[in-house]
């Protein structure tokens, strides 16, 4: 039976990584967020809706919430069954509504309207947690952050630049690995590769930029050209910006 490998050493992981963030930017020049937005109120709610849906959905919903609620007074008054109509196509969207409109006034109440540039106040609205408010930090106020959802775990995980399964830790984590300017943008890029080619059930093993440093590498498809079409295409883009 052969020798189980030696755990990487701190500095093997942190090269790994780095190594990872330039392939995967490499891979995905068009990574970035990919909610719509304009104002960090914008970023914050369309981030709370995207719970349990697409990016893509919430685009679609985003635009009609945002003529009828534009800011964070706006919504604070808004009629509870208007908004749930509004929101229904991106699911729980009583639940959304609710939080949407607790933080809404608690933007209003404790902070003047404007969204706070600080985790430590974003986390005390309701249903924001510290994912959301990495996502409004490292987008809206260019505060470097590192988002961890579902497909940044994986990712992480599948790469061995972690074992556990507590986004708190895997952040912490991931961000003791890269400097503070990158964080952003690598959360970006593992979601991505997350979305288009490290997928849950059948990875694109065979057409991934990272299969020579993947310990997971062969957990799915190898074959080149089966691989290939397994990786799927970005969604258009229609431009994110905060004016």
């Amino acid at each position: 039976m052969p020798e189980p490998r030696p755990a990487p050493t701190p500095l093997a992981l942190t090269r790994r990584a780095r190594r990872v963030d330039r392939l995967l930017a490499e891979r995905y020049p068009d990574a970035g967020c990919e909610l719509d937005f304009s104002t960090p109120f914008e970023l914050l709610v369309a981030t709370v809706l995207s719970a349990q849906t697409t990016d893509v959905r919430v685009n679609d919903v985003t635009p009609g919430l945002f003529a009828r609620w534009p800011d964070a007074r706006a919504l604070a008054a808004a009629d509870r069954a208007e908004l749930e109509e509004t929101i229904r196509p991106t699911g729980f969207f009583r639940a959304k509504a609710q939080s949407l409109l607790g933080l809404a006034q608690a933007v209003v109440e404790r902070f003047d309207g404007e969204v706070p540039p600080r985790m430590a106040d974003l986390v005390t609205l309701p249903g924001v947690g510290r994912k959301t408010a990495n996502v409004v930090l490292g987008n809206a106020f260019d505060v470097p952050g590192l988002p961890v959802d579902t497909h940044v775990g994986r990712v992480a995980r599948r790469l061995g630049l972690t074992a556990d399964e507590d986004p708190v830790v895997v952040e912490r984590e991931l961000c003791s690995m890269l400097p503070p300017r990158s964080w952003t943008m690598f959360s970006h890029r593992l979601i991505v590769h997350g979305r288009r080619t490290c997928h849950a059930r059948r990875p694109a093993c065979g057409a991934c930029p990272l299969a020579g440093l993947c310990p997971a590498y062969g957990a799915g498809e190898t074959d080149p050209q089966a691989a290939a079409r397994l990786v799927k295409d970005g969604p258009p883009r229609r431009g994110a910006s905060v004016s």
